[in-house]
């Protein structure tokens, strides 16, 4: 299975624009630049697409190992925070916070940490960055 996003890029670093789009059409044309990468300008920016799908990945992946737990989650809700800064004077992501809240019927805390633990290491976006990345998880069953 091969998904493809596509990003285009006009002018220098600091005084130029780019568009971000995917296959799926949910992005499209979504404008990044210098300001909203490293400033606060509008628009989005590589981090917080990767903060996205991370979110997006460990959710479903934390959903799969509590099914497979034989339990249903009611509902998950994910943040992943993407830190990026200077390592070795390059930019960089060095770490990266998920924070889940989950509302799973019939989970105890130990099955759930467990379920958790496992969706964090195991779920592709979190291998992607394993080894180059601090991820770390606060997990809470309500």
């Amino acid at each position: 299975m091969d998904r493809k996003a596509t990003a285009v890029w006009q002018g220098g670093l600091k005084d130029g624009k780019g568009r971000i789009s995917t296959d799926s059409g949910v992005l499209k044309d979504a404008q990044y630049s210098f300001s909203t990468r490293f400033e606060n300008g509008i628009g989005t920016n590589p981090e917080e697409l990767i903060a996205a799908a991370h979110a997006g990945c460990f959710t479903m992946a934390l959903s799969a190992q509590l099914t497979g737990a034989n339990l249903t989650p009611e509902s998950l809700e994910t943040t992943a925070a993407v830190t990026f800064e200077k390592k070795d004077d390059k930019p960089t992501i060095t770490r990266i916070k998920l924070t889940t809240t989950a509302k799973v019927p019939g989970a105890d805390k130990a099955a759930f940490d467990k379920a958790a633990q496992e969706a964090k290491s195991g779920c592709p976006i979190s291998r992607l960055f394993a080894g180059n990345t601090e991820i770390t998880l606060d997990a809470k069953l309500v």
